[in-house]
């Protein structure tokens, strides 16, 4: 039955129903947020609470809607492998959609948006569980839509010199966690673009930027690492110096600090590689 009302909402155009309340509809897509179904998920709830925000739907309500969804951070987490996981990473995902509204449209204080920043940063550095693609269950994703909800963030006209830099921190300290290595499915790539967001609002001084560089690039040397697996916790802060580098090279929006910024990742890319320039070994 619920099935049905979605699929005849969706097949409407996304219109707002007017025979429920709002209130009532959110409710139910947001609990819809946590289901292990993709099609419930992503292709119902998060859709169509995508949709309405975008439309302006939630302009008076964002504020509550934002809550909800930081709340929806701490559900379950800590736990690997277990379906709470897709509530946890579809509410930082709807939290980057209320937050790239509100860089529009100008809706909220920015006290609302520092305390969001916060829940997502401590939920970042907390989350267990970095599947990408779930089997049959679709995309957890944490890192990857983390990564966007940062970059949502960094654009924000509340955030200062002050709270840029605290997410660069955030970055670092997520990129040099111990983890499972997970850079199968773009993530280096999703949180070198959130870095991107922030050094490309010109706030942070080169200074700053090349001591954050030099911070991820101690922390992904191989050796620094246990013997039995002295590459699997560099593959990601590797991975992702390698994308933030690529990216400032070719992107048409240059920051005053980007050849600083190269520079810095150069030395870091190589001293975290000493084996870039040793003669190449060949089996017989």
């Amino acid at each position: 039955m619920a099935s049905a009302f979605w699929d005849q909402v969706k097949a409407s155009g996304l219109e707002v129903p007017a025979d429920r309340p709002l209130k009532e509809l959110t409710a139910e897509l947001t609990a819809m947020l946590g289901s292990s179904d993709p099609g419930r998920r992503d292709h119902t709830a998060f859709e169509v609470l995508a949709a309405w925000t975008a439309r302006g739907v939630y302009d008076d309500l964002l504020s509550g809607l934002g809550d909800g969804m930081a709340a929806g951070l701490d559900q379950g987490l800590g736990e690997r492998h277990t379906d709470t996981v897709f509530r946890r990473t579809f509410s930082a995902r709807m939290l980057a959609v209320c937050l790239e509204r509100d860089n529009a449209q100008h809706l909220l204080a920015g006290a609302q948006v520092l305390t969001w920043g916060d829940h997502l940063a401590s939920w970042l550095l907390r989350e267990q569980d970095l599947r990408a693609h779930v089997p049959t269950r679709g995309w957890a994703n944490a890192l990857g839509y983390g990564a966007d909800a940062l970059g949502a963030l960094a654009d924000s006209p509340h955030f200062g010199l002050p709270e840029l830099t605290v997410l660069l921190d955030v970055l670092a300290e997520r990129l040099l966690l111990p983890g499972d290595g997970a850079v199968l499915n773009g993530e280096p790539d999703r949180l070198a673009a959130a870095a991107m967001r922030i050094v490309q609002r010109d706030l942070v001084p080169a200074a700053v930027l090349e001591g954050w560089v030099a911070r991820i690039a101690l922390g992904s040397r191989p050796e620094a690492h246990s013997p039995s697996d002295p590459y699997g916790r560099a593959l990601l802060p590797q991975a992702f110096l390698r994308s933030l580098y690529l990216r400032l090279t070719l992107s048409r929006r240059r920051p005053s600090t980007r050849a600083d910024l190269l520079l810095a990742l150069v030395d870091g890319l190589r001293s975290s590689n000493p084996d870039l320039d040793a003669p190449t070994s060949r089996t017989p």
